[in-house]
This record gives structure tokens, C-alpha cells and sequence, in this order.
């Protein structure tokens, strides 16, 4: 296994579109890159060679989106060998699946939040222990952005960190979902954070929203980051410490440079806590 990112790393998404700028880019540009294995496994022709290619020129982080770590149906352990066996193939550094369910009796197509309870603390730590077997790896749960809020027996905060407890893994901070749910949910963002377990931090996300109301954030991977998530980032940053930061963005790309400007706040942000 590769070694870990460093804490100053500044990372992009790994996007079909963005293949090609990806592949042109400037050294130094990035400092890792990070792809859904769920979109990869398989994949050959012209976009898996150009896949390869960057693959074995940066570190890769992974971020899985079809695991279902919550879900009522039994893990996929086929897929979970060929993720494992994609991790190890591209000397994968980090890989981290989503504290949420995307499947029950077949496939649904969308991150769905978990009820805030015992049970379901327990249900999905047993599965991400289980996962972290197969794989022979630690991995790190993203908090997700949710709309609806089930049956909540228990702050956001409280959930999060009882998983993490029990089923011994690390956390992906996404940033702008805590954004985006403090806003939509009415809580305290930067409180949020602050009651989040530092040590188990292993890395952090940050993305654009969509502004459908001011009561009402939109989490789409779409647009530039907003001013508040930015502040937020820092925040998080004084809070917990730097660590490996990602910008994501999944549709409406802009040309490389802004991105890349945007990437180069990550770093002014990272370098200006450390």
C-alpha cells in the first residue's frame, strides 16, 4: 500500500470529462487524485488506458458510492473483492465509502440518510467492520447531506462519532454537507464540527451548492465553492488540523485554471492554519 498524503495535500476529482485536462495539467497542479472505484472497475478501451495512465502518476484516493454501508440487504462481496483488488492495483492511499444506504431490495440510485438511533449505529457499524475485513484496510465514512431527516433519537454529531467508535474507522469531513445541513436542518455548523472527533479525521471534502432558498441548500457538486463553505473549511482546519482536502466537482466543469484556482485557495487555507 502506498504511503499516506501528506497534510498539506490538495486533491481533484477524477472525472471522465476531465480526462484529458487531467492528463495535459502542469506538474504540481494536484497533489492526488480520487475517483468512485464503482465507475473504474472494468472499464478499458481509450478511458481506461488514459484512467492508467494518471493512475500511475498520482496518488489515488478512492471514494466509493454503491457500497450501502446502512442498507438492509446483504453486502455485495463480489463487488467488494473487486474493489479490494482495484485498490491494490493502483497503490490506492485512502479509501472511504458514504455514512448512508443506496440499496434496499435492488439499487436506488441516491445517498439516503440513516435514521439517528441505537439500532442503526450498530446495524452499520457491524457492516463497515465487516468491510474493513474484506478489504484488510481502515476506511473513512463521509457525513452525508440529507433533506428529509428520519426518526432522529440523537444529535447528528452523537451519531457520527458512535459510529466511528464502534466500528473503528476514520471520517471523511465533507464540509459542504455540513453546510448545506445546518442550513437545511437549522443547526449550528462550526458547533457541528467542533463535536466531531479530530483524531479520526482522515480527510476533507469541499464542493459547491446550489442556492435554491435561504433556508434551502442544494448539495450538487456543480458549481464553485461558496464563500461560507470556504470560511468553513478554515474553521474545520483551526479545529481538527490540516489534512488531505478535496475539491469535488461532478458536472458544469469549468476550464482546468479555475479549478485550479480554486484548489490553490485549498492550499492558501491549508498553509495559513499549518
Amino acid at each position: 500500500m502506498a504511503e499516506a498524503l501528506p497534510a498539506r495535500a490538495a486533491g481533484l476529482g477524477l472525472r471522465r470529462a476531465l480526462l484529458d485536462a487531467l492528463i495535459e495539467a502542469p506538474a504540481g497542479a494536484f497533489d492526488f487524485l480520487e475517483c468512485a472505484p464503482d465507475n473504474w472497475i472494468g472499464v478499458g478501451g481509450r478511458a481506461g488506458e488514459r484512467f492508467a495512465a494518471l493512475a500511475s502518476r498520482h496518488p489515488l484516493a478512492c471514494h466509493g458510492l454503491s457500497l450501502s454501508l446502512g442498507g438492509p440487504d446483504p453486502l455485495d462481496t463480489g463487488f467488494l473483492r473487486q474493489t479490494s483488488d482495484f485498490l491494490e492495483r493502483h497503490d490506492v492511499v485512502l479509501y472511504s465509502e458514504h455514512l448512508s444506504y443506496c440499496s434496499a431490495g435492488g439499487h436506488l440510485y441516491d445517498l439516503l440518510p440513516l435514521p439517528f438511533t441505537d439500532e442503526a449505529v450498530h446495524h452499520v457499524a457491524a457492516r463497515i467492520r465487516r468491510v474493513q475485513d474484506v478489504l484488510g484496510r481502515r476506511i473513512a465514512v463521509e457525513n452525508v447531506s440529507y433533506y428529509a431527516a428520519p426518526w432522529q433519537a440523537m444529535p447528528e454529531a452523537d451519531f457520527v462519532n458512535a459510529v466511528l467508535s464502534e466500528a473503528g474507522c476514520d471520517l471523511l469531513l465533507d464540509v459542504n454537507n455540513v453546510f448545506v445541513n445546518a442550513v437545511n436542518h437549522g443547526y449550528d455548523a462550526r458547533a457541528f464540527i467542533d463535536a466531531l472527533p479530530g483524531a479520526r479525521i482522515a480527510s476533507y471534502h469541499v464542493a459547491g451548492h446550489y442556492d435554491e432558498a435561504d433556508d434551502l441548500k442544494i448539495d450538487t457538486h456543480g458549481a464553485a465553492v461558496k464563500d461560507d463553505v470556504w470560511s468553513l473549511l478554515a474553521h474545520a482546519y483551526r479545529a481538527h488540523g490540516v489534512r488531505p482536502t478535496l475539491l469535488e466537482r461532478d458536472f458544469n466543469f469549468p476550464p482546468l485554471p479555475e479549478l485550479l484556482a480554486e484548489l490553490a485557495r485549498v492550499r492558501q487555507l491549508q498553509a495559513a492554519v499549518a
